[in-house]
């Protein structure tokens, strides 16, 4: 689209530039992540467990207080993916951990 273009916001109820709505609308589809706590979570942050859990399909449990570095967010509001010594593709929820 080019600058001149404008595009109606159903929304707002308003004609706003294309490129404006194009923020706009990527600014909606954002996903807030969020810590037990309530922090908000980003890529590339450490959390710690919260709590004990038994990883399925490992046969290990990973203690309360373990460190995770460097978390990646998947999309969705619950999930967080990251990775750990021993555990290949490791998904935890975002209620089992904390910003650290």
């Amino acid at each position: 689209m080019a600058d001149d273009d404008y595009v109606y916001d159903e929304e707002s109820g308003e004609w706003l530039p294309a490129s404006e709505a194009a923020a706009l609308s990527a600014s909606r589809d954002a996903v807030e992540v969020r810590d037990a706590v309530g922090n908000l979570l980003a890529d590339g942050d450490q959390v710690t467990l919260i709590k004990d859990l038994v990883v399925k399909g490992a046969g290990q449990t990973l203690k309360q207080g373990t460190l995770i570095k460097s978390i990646r967010l998947t999309g969705d509001a619950q999930e967080i993916d990251c990775k750990f010594d021993g555990i290949k593709g490791l998904v935890l929820r975002a209620e089992f951990v904390r910003k650290r």
